[in-house]
């Protein structure tokens, strides 16, 4: 097994990586276009050196280097040269961690990390990933901890024709048995001081009234999508308020890396980084059965200005030798 860790870098510093578009703000359409450009400015960036106009010395060295990539302008990037295999990871693209950091103290953001688990990746490995998502980002804004992390579960939506009917229909979806027995490596991160607070993502009231039943800690916030919603549903305002849980809105996609999004990413195909071979005809890249397991969204606000400063996504992936 091949361990992936894809990044966007900060998607707020300016340049290609700044997603903008009209109608309804959606998270996955961020995250991938933001990988896209990723990988792009890392080709431009280390792969001066491996790349060279379309001939057969660049069919030659991207054989040798490994898989390529072309950037429609009639040149091939080896992806040996803007990935990086550190610890049995290979890093897509690779990153300059000498550049990792914010720019004053971290007392002086308010810091959110929120994890996605996806329903590509076993309930048994979620502490590792959750443990692996968070070290990524301390790692990248150079902190000790961050003020929240929010863990979101596969299968959890909040839409429906009106309020009501999202928190009937939020009751019967997710997994209860996963979601218990995944929190308490949430909680875990907390009793270590890597988190202060602690939420969940997509529950409504029944949802949240059973799983507070079955948690020793108790998350602190509550977010959900309201998009396709009126309002938040009054049950759920009275239970968050009883419980003194925060209630919070967002508009992040919970499908937000399905398995064909990312093999798409990662392939030979025409927007595809050339990491990975073709499923079909093999070539150049690796080969194996790719799975997600994580995506992480980390955002830094400077507390005195409400300025976000550093926005990003780590996301984690498995290949299966096959």
């Amino acid at each position: 097994m091949t361990k992936l860790i894809l990044s966007t870098g900060n998607i707020v510093s300016g340049g290609p990586s700044i997603i903008r578009k009209s109608g309804a703000y959606r998270s996955n359409l961020e995250l991938t276009h933001s990988l896209r450009s990723s990988f792009l400015a890392a080709q431009q960036d280390y792969a001066a050196d491996a790349y060279s106009a379309s001939s057969s010395d660049s069919d030659n060295a991207a054989s040798t280097n490994g898989s390529g990539s072309a950037n429609g302008n009639g040149f091939h990037y080896s992806a040996s040269a803007w990935t990086a295999h550190e610890g049995g990871v290979l890093y897509v693209p690779r990153i300059d961690w000498s550049l990792a950091g914010l720019q004053e103290e971290p007392a002086q953001y308010d810091i959110t990390a929120k994890l996605f688990f996806l329903a590509t990746a076993p309930v048994s490995k979620r502490a590792q990933y959750a443990k692996e998502a968070l070290d990524l980002v301390l790692k990248e804004l150079r902190v000790p901890s961050v003020d929240l992390l929010v863990a979101s579960f596969p299968g959890m939506s909040f839409d429906g024709d009106c309020e009501w009917e999202a928190d009937k229909l939020n009751a019967t979806q997710g997994d209860d048995e996963e979601e218990a027995a995944t929190w308490p490596a949430v909680e875990e991160l907390y009793r270590q001081g890597l988190v202060k607070r602690l939420g969940i993502a997509e529950f409504g009231s029944e949802k949240l009234a059973r799983f507070l039943k079955r948690v020793q800690l108790r998350p602190a916030v509550n977010q959900i999508n309201i998009k396709n919603c009126c309002n938040v549903p009054p049950p759920l305002v009275k239970l968050a308020k009883e419980q003194g849980i925060d209630l919070l809105v967002h508009s992040d996609c919970t499908d937000i890396l399905s398995r064909g999004t990312l093999r798409e990413l990662l392939g030979q195909g025409p927007r595809g980084a050339g990491v990975l071979a073709d499923s079909d005809s093999g070539g150049n890249g690796l080969q194996g059965d790719l799975a997600p397991q994580w995506v992480v969204k980390y955002t830094a606000v400077v507390r005195d200005r409400g300025v976000i400063e550093n926005k990003g996504y780590f996301a984690g992936a498995g290949l299966a030798e096959v």
